[in-house]
């Protein structure tokens, strides 16, 4: 196990952190901001360095420092919380590369699932049910990208492929708005995400978000822990989880919770994970998945009595 853990995260999460160390007997260090100083997880930290001023880009995404302060005060591990350099393949790997643990997936897994169409194929492949679709991203000529959507059936949704937290999706009805949709989205997703890759997907019009939380280690050992529904959303962020999902029967969600851990199995997925799927018409189908502990991961932990942020330290060491 490890002695000391660097957290490289703020707020709730880093003291929901602090617990579970606290509880395993881990002294913490935290990075902060100026603007945190006062903050209650500095103040109950059994160790914290400043990283620099108050914009993010300067402290909690300043990698450098971050690094630095996991150096300086002899830390084994970091933890990256949710948000921030969570699911930054990069960061996870600069962070093995300086003889840290990063508490996470491997940075080869936070690719395969941060890009969207990859992690679509990789699912397929997996056996996991997915949204039907284009096969990979849209072409550039127009009259190809007309073909697909005539394939798949209106109407249909264009989606980024670096895309995420509702952004970056734009439903089309009709034919005669498709093209401008995906020239919309692609300059969108350009310009949030730093890559104009798009796909298209059936549009699901009224369907339940169902999510399904794993964790897996480093000999391909996988468990599901149940379900959670977060269908009640706004501007597709969610407003409520619950769990278990109401009205679906256990048997279509024990069976899409095995696929789940066995591609867990396949990809060598390590860490704590979620499985994102739509379900509509007794169906799943897959949308992404999350490569880091979610902000609805206490739900869970209500509902099954597992600590997920203890066994994340537990895989990692």
């Amino acid at each position: 196990m490890f002695g000391k853990i660097l957290i490289a995260n703020r707020g709730e999460i880093a003291l929901r952190i602090q617990r579970a160390c606290r509880e395993l007997g881990i002294r913490t260090v935290v990075v902060h901001s100026e603007a945190d100083t006062d903050a209650k997880y500095v103040k109950l930290a059994d160790e914290s360095v400043c990283i620099g001023p108050a914009p993010s880009r300067d402290s909690y995404l300043n990698v450098p420092a971050i690094i630095s302060a996991a150096e300086v005060t002899d830390a084994e591990a970091i933890h990256p919380g949710y948000g921030f350099l969570s699911e930054n393949a990069d960061f996870a790997e600069r962070c093995e590369r300086s003889g840290f643990v990063f508490i996470g997936p491997r940075p080869e897994s936070i690719r395969q699932m941060g890009d969207k169409i990859t992690a679509k194929r990789t699912m397929v492949d997996a056996g996991v049910p997915t949204v039907p679709g284009s096969d990979g991203p849209l072409p550039e000529e127009p009259r190809d990208i007309v073909r697909v959507a005539r394939s798949v059936g209106y109407p249909v949704i264009i989606k980024a492929a670096g895309g995420g937290g509702g952004r970056g999706m734009r439903a089309v009805h009709t034919e005669a708005a498709l093209l401008s949709a995906v020239a919309m989205t692609r300059q969108e997703a350009q310009s949030a995400f730093g890559n104009p890759s798009v796909y298209l997907e059936k549009f699901l019009e009224n369907p339940r978000h169902i999510e399904i939380q794993v964790l897996s280690d480093q000999s391909r050992n996988a468990v599901w822990l149940g379900d959670r529904d977060c269908s009640m959303q706004r501007r597709h962020q969610k407003i409520l989880e619950e769990a278990p999902a109401p009205g679906i029967a256990r048997k279509l969600i024990e069976r899409i919770g095995e696929r789940c851990a066995e591609a867990c199995r396949k990809i060598d997925y390590r860490g704590a994970g979620t499985f994102e799927f739509l379900y509509e018409g007794g169906e799943f189908h897959f949308i992404e998945m999350n490569t880091r502990v979610q902000v609805e991961h206490p739900v869970t932990e209500m509902v099954t009595g597992i600590d997920i942020v203890q066994h994340q330290i537990r895989i990692a060491a």
